[in-house]
């Protein structure tokens, strides 16, 4: 079993990562704090680390300096609230594996966290054949990000392939609008709202009508 380190000082964020990823089968640790989390990943046997960049005692391009500085070679992915182009080149210059910009949904952290433990342990994606997903005709490259149902390449939107995602995860399993707004939307999905439903439609008219069951009262099932 993995483990996890999380540096992020969001208490919300902190504990919608943990909980996702104890639900996947990890074990998490969490900090607020970027002089403890450069400690604990320099000095603790995690697996990888999950780090914010906008940490209040020392920002995490200090600590990822600090850690590559000192030889720590665990994969890192960089949780920022800032996109631009030059956080990012300065992220990855400065040694980190990844960079994802909030809000993100769930469902594409866990799907890179997967792809980093792989890299790390020194196997391909495509080695263990866990980068396409398959269920009743439908396929999922996650690399290319390309859709296919029955053979026939499909295009679909990033929100749509996620909502795929998450549905080809869980064949057979209700899953409800509060699961999916949380999975494929992140931690700042309203509650309230009705998108689940109209994506639904979307994956419907492209993959297919009775692939997607509605569950009265409950949510939607790939059957």
């Amino acid at each position: 079993m993995s483990t996890i380190l999380i540096i992020e000082d969001e208490t919300r964020i902190a504990d919608f990562v943990a909980k996702g990823l104890r639900a996947a089968g990890f074990t998490t640790h969490a900090t607020a704090s970027g002089i403890e989390g450069a400690a604990l990943a320099t000095h603790g046997n995690f697996d990888l680390v999950i780090l914010d960049v906008g940490l209040p005692d020392m920002d995490g391009f200090k600590v990822l300096e600090q850690l590559r500085g000192q030889g720590v070679t665990v994969p890192v992915i960089m949780l920022t609230a800032r996109s631009s182009v030059t956080d990012t080149v300065t992220g990855l210059q400065g040694g980190a594996d990844d960079y994802m910009a909030k809000p993100f949904s769930f469902e594409e952290l866990l799907a890179r966290v997967h792809l980093r433990l792989r890299t790390d342990q020194g196997s391909s994606p495509a080695a263990d054949g866990g980068a396409v997903l398959r269920h009743g005709g439908l396929a999922l490259d996650l690399r290319t990000r390309r859709a296919e149902v029955d053979g026939r390449t499909v295009d679909l939107s990033a929100r749509e392939f996620t909502l795929a995602e998450t549905f080809l995860r869980n064949p057979g399993q209700v899953l409800s609008r509060e699961q999916l707004l949380s999975n494929v939307w992140g931690y700042d999905f309203e509650p309230g709202s009705n998108v689940v439903d109209v994506y639904v439609r979307y994956l419907r008219r492209k993959l297919g009508t009775d692939r997607f069951e509605t569950v009265r009262g409950m949510g939607y099932r790939l059957v």
